[in-house]
C-alpha cells in the first residue's frame, strides 16, 4: 500500500483544514434534519465537493441482513435497488469483518463487484476504492465507500482515518434516528393504549346506575352515539354531563379522533373567540404566531362546549355560522377554514329563561337542540345511591390505600335522607372525605361532613351533649352489628362482646327496628 506524505507544511495544513471543514459540514448536514437518507446524500455531496470523490455510497444492513444502498452520489438511480449479502464483495467483507479495506487500484482487484452502477472503462481512468464500516455498539450496521482518482502519493492510512470519522458521525445520526423511531413507536403504542383505556373508561357501562331516569338516559345516548348529530346535554351542576359527552364520543365512529373540551364559563369574553377559532400572527397585541383554535384541533373528532349558556352574544353569532356552514375564519384572517367536527354542548342553565331574557339566541338554541339528553339529578335517582356509594368507597380506598370495606347502616340512612344539591360530584367529595377520616374498616355517621349531620338522619342535635353523643354512637354500633348478623340478636351480642339481655335492652331503649335487618 502506497503511503507518502507531502513535506510541504503549507500543503499539509491546507489538507487538514479541508478535512476539518468537511467534517464540520457533514456533521451539520446530518444533525440538521431527521430525514436520514437526505442527510446522507448531502454528506456524500460534501465529500465530492471538497475531496473530489468520483463516486460514493452508503450501504445499510436491512432487517433481512442484506446490505442495501441508502444513499449514493455519482451513481445512477438504479443503484438504490442494489443488494449485497454480508461477506459478498469488498463492501460485504467490510461489514462482516468490522474493518476498513483499501483497494489502491480497482483494475487489479478481482473481488471488486461492480454491481452498484456501470462504471467507466477502468483502462481509461484508474480509480482507488476505500470502504470503512459504520460501527454502532461495536458492530457494523453499514459501510461508506468512495471512489477516488488513483494517486500513487496518496496517504491511504490518513484517508481511512478521515473516512472513519465520517462513518462515526453517520453512526451517531443513525443512532439518533433509531431512538426517535423507537420513541415515536412507543408514543403511538401509548396513544393506542390510552385511547382504548378511555374507550373502556367512558363505555356506557361505566355510567353507574339502573334507575328509571338513568335507563332512559342510556337509551338516548345509544340512539345518538352512532350518528353525527349535534347533541345538547342538560342537567344540574355535578350530575355528570361531561361523562355523558365522553361516552357519546367514545362510542361513536369518531372514537379514534380527538375529543376537545372547552369550558365556556372558565374563559373570559375577550378570549373565548380566539380559543374557539384561533388567530393569525399579529391579529392582536401578543399574537406572536398563528394559533389553531379548538375547532381545528378537534378536526375529525368531537368538540365539547361545556356550559355553553355562558357565551356572549357576539360569539354566539360566529358559532351559529360554524354550525350552519361548517366553516369559519381565524381572528385576523380572511381565509376560510373548513371543518369536520361533531359538536356536543352542555349547560346547567334554564335555557327557556335565557331565551326569554334575550341572553341566548333562539336560532343558535334550535341548532344546538337537535337531540337533547337530560341528565337526572341525584335526588331523582335515589335508587342508584347505594351503588354509587359502594363504587366511590372502593375507588377512594384503593387510591388512598385505606382498608375501608363498607359503610354502616346509620351512615347510609344519613346519605339517603340528604337532598344532594351538588349531585354526584358532592357525593363523590363527601365519600372521599369519609374514607380519609375513617380509621377502621367501616364508615360511620361521624365520618360524614357536618352538612349531613342532621337531627333526622343521625338522632343528634346541633349542640350535642356527651351522653347523647355516646348514645348515638352506641346505636350506630348496634345497628351495624344487627346488619352484619342479619337481625340475629344472639350473634350480634357476641360480636359486640356483650350479653343478649343487654342488647335487647339497648334495642328497646333506642327503638331499633330489628326486623329491617332480617334476611
Amino acid at each position: 500500500m502506497a503511503k507518502t506524505r507531502s513535506a510541504d507544511p503549507a500543503a499539509n495544513h491546507a489538507r487538514e483544514s479541508r478535512r476539518l471543514s468537511t467534517l464540520l459540514e457533514i456533521s451539520q448536514a446530518l444533525s440538521g434534519t431527521l430525514n436520514l437518507r437526505s442527510a446522507l446524500h448531502r454528506a456524500l455531496e460534501i465529500l465530492a465537493k471538497h475531496h473530489s470523490t468520483v463516486r460514493s455510497l452508503v450501504t445499510m444492513l436491512s432487517d433481512n441482513n442484506e446490505l442495501r444502498v441508502e444513499a449514493a452520489d455519482g451513481l445512477d438511480a438504479a443503484s438504490h435497488n442494489v443488494r449485497y449479502r454480508v461477506g459478498e464483495g469488498i463492501i460485504g467483507r467490510v461489514v462482516e469483518s468490522n474493518k476498513p479495506i483499501v483497494v489502491p487500484r480497482m483494475s487489479k482487484e478481482p473481488e471488486l463487484i461492480h454491481r452498484a452502477a456501470k462504471r467507466p472503462d477502468l483502462q481509461k481512468e484508474e480509480l482507488s476504492f476505500i470502504c470503512v464500516p459504520i460501527l454502532l455498539n461495536r458492530r457494523a450496521v453499514g459501510a461508506v465507500g468512495v471512489d477516488l482518482k488513483f494517486n500513487p502519493d496518496r496517504d491511504y492510512d490518513r484517508y481511512v482515518k478521515f473516512l472513519g470519522i465520517v462513518a462515526s458521525t453517520i453512526a451517531h445520526a443513525i443512532k439518533i434516528q433509531r431512538l426517535v423511531e423507537e420513541d415515536k413507536k412507543r408514543l403511538v403504542d401509548e396513544n393506542i393504549h390510552l385511547r382504548q383505556e378511555l374507550r373502556d373508561k367512558y363505555d356506557f357501562s361505566s355510567i353507574i346506575g339502573g334507575s328509571g331516569p338513568v335507563r332512559q338516559m342510556y337509551e338516548q345516548m345509544a340512539q345518538v352515539a352512532a350518528t353525527n348529530t349535534t347533541v345538547l346535554i342538560r342537567g344540574e351542576s355535578g350530575t355528570g354531563k361531561e361523562l355523558v359527552a365522553h361516552a357519546v364520543h367514545y362510542n361513536s365512529p369518531r372514537a379514534n379522533k380527538p375529543f376537545i373540551k372547552v369550558s365556556c364559563a372558565a374563559l373570559p369574553d375577550s378570549l373565548i373567540e380566539s380559543e374557539l377559532f384561533g388567530y393569525e400572527k399579529g391579529a392582536f397585541t401578543g399574537a406572536e404566531s398563528r394559533k389553531k383554535g379548538r375547532f381545528e384541533l378537534a378536526e375529525g373528532g368531537t368538540l365539547f362546549l361545556d356550559e355553553i349558556g355562558d357565551i356572549n352574544l357576539g360569539t354566539q353569532v360566529k358559532l351559529l355560522r360554524v354550525l350552519q356552514e361548517r366553516e369559519f375564519e381565524r381572528l385576523g384572517s380572511t381565509d376560510t377554514v373548513k371543518i369536520n367536527v361533531r359538536l356536543i354542548a352542555a349547560t346547567n342553565h334554564d335555557m327557556e329563561k335565557a331565551l326569554a331574557a334575550g341572553t341566548f339566541r333562539e336560532d343558535l338554541y334550535y341548532r344546538l337542540n337537535v337531540f337533547t339528553i337530560f341528565v337526572p339529578p341525584l335526588r331523582e335517582r335515589k335508587a342508584d345511591l347505594l351503588v354509587l356509594v359502594d363504587h366511590f368507597v372502593e375507588k377512594f380506598s384503593r387510591e388512598h390505600r385505606k382498608a375501608v370495606k363498607r359503610i354502616s347502616t346509620p351512615a347510609i340512612d344519613m346519605l339517603m335522607s340528604y337532598h344532594w344539591p351538588g349531585n354526584v360530584r358532592e357525593l363523590e367529595n363527601t365519600l372521599e372525605r369519609a374514607v380519609l377520616m375513617c380509621d377502621t374498616q367501616v364508615i360511620h355517621g361521624h365520618h360524614l361532613p357536618p352538612s349531613l349531620q342532621t337531627a333526622e338522619a343521625s338522632g343528634t342535635v346541633t349542640r350535642v351533649s356527651l351522653s347523647d353523643a355516646v348514645a348515638g354512637f352506641e346505636k350506630d354500633l348496634i345497628q351495624d352489628a344487627l346488619k352484619t348478623t342479619r337481625g340475629n340478636r344472639a350473634k350480634a351480642a357476641r360480636l359486640l362482646d356483650t350479653t343478649e339481655r343487654v342488647l335487647n335492652y339497648k334495642v328497646r331503649k333506642y327503638a331499633i327496628d330489628v326486623h329491617r335487618f332480617t334476611a
